[in-house]
């Protein structure tokens, strides 16, 4: 959601006009939030990206309220 939010942004201030610079502006806004993350991690010392998805944790949570 940063990078989509991140992107909109600098669009927005920038005002592209052709494909390639809004392919540009696509890339900033993805560094923003790929910047954002790594400092996350380092800070926290945990990863942010897994395996998991929602379909797959909401299955999870479902499973486990079932059992008790």
């Amino acid at each position: 959601m940063l990078a989509e939010a991140s992107t909109k942004d600098i669009s927005q201030a920038t005002n592209p006009k052709t494909f390639d610079e809004n392919k540009k502006v696509a890339q900033q806004g993805g560094n923003v939030a790929k910047v954002a993350r790594l400092e996350l991690e380092a800070k926290t010392g945990k990863k942010v990206v897994t395996a998991l998805n929602a379909k797959t944790a909401l299955k999870k949570i479902d499973n486990s309220r079932k059992k008790q």
